[in-house]
């Protein structure tokens, strides 16, 4: 199941397309327009984006992202125009797939199918906001990169791929730092309160690292996240 954002205009299209990813098990979340799109970028994991918008074109719409915090968010662009002048222009300005209306729903569904596969090998998590490149273990937030060290990138990439479920600092340690490591649970602590200065954590309400009293730390579930 991914979350995918449905921008879309035209209320019929975005019905059928909307029951169609339903039933095959995805949560869609739906924008007749760029403006009321841009702020569920962050919860979205695949893009499906009309070329023609009320508010912008499609493909402005898809240049911003690309240049702003999403460069590697997949979309796949529907629309009525199928010449093949057209199909070039919205893959080289950023389009990962490209679908001509109308267009059958398994088709459109094996296309989305196929974006996940391969974003899924290029290993990137995305958590609302935060981007984790697992392979480059590089971190970006917002559209910037964050300065982690080797271990608190492991760390955060640990918990992130794992949200709701609480480690003792004893099986972090064992985890990240590895079973032979002679450190001590305060080794963990003092992790955690480095990765949520850089972070911009307020301790007190964490969108992302939570401590459960008496327990451990778990990265928190993005049902009960804010921001």
């Amino acid at each position: 199941m991914a979350t995918v954002l449905l921008v879309e205009d035209e209320p019929a299209v975005r019905l059928g397309v909307r029951l169609a990813l339903e039933r095959a098990g995805h949560k869609v979340l739906e924008a007749p327009s760029a403006t009321e799109a841009w702020p569920l970028l962050k919860e979205a994991e695949i893009v499906l984006l009309d070329w023609m918008l009320p508010d912008e074109p499609g493909l402005r719409f898809l240049e911003r992202l690309r240049q702003g915090a999403y460069p590697d968010l997949p979309v796949l662009m529907l629309t009525a125009r199928a010449e093949v002048r057209d199909r070039v222009e919205g893959l080289s300005r950023g389009a990962d797939d490209y679908l001509a209306k109308p267009f059958a729903t398994e088709e459109l569904l094996a296309r989305l199918e196929a974006l996940l596969r391969r974003a899924g090998k290029r290993k990137v998590l995305k958590r609302g906001p935060l981007l984790l490149d697992l392979e480059r273990m590089e971190a970006n937030l917002e559209g910037k990169p964050l300065p982690l060290t080797r271990r608190e990138f492991e760390l955060l990439a640990f918990l992130a791929q794992r949200p709701g479920r609480v480690y003792t600092r004893e099986e972090l340690l064992e985890a990240v730092w590895g079973p032979d490591y002679l450190g001590t649970p305060r080794t963990v602590d003092q992790h955690v309160l480095q990765l949520r200065e850089k972070l911009g954590e307020d301790p007190k309400a964490p969108r992302f690292l939570e401590t459960v009293r008496g327990l451990g730390y778990r990265f928190r579930p993005e049902d009960r996240r804010e921001g």
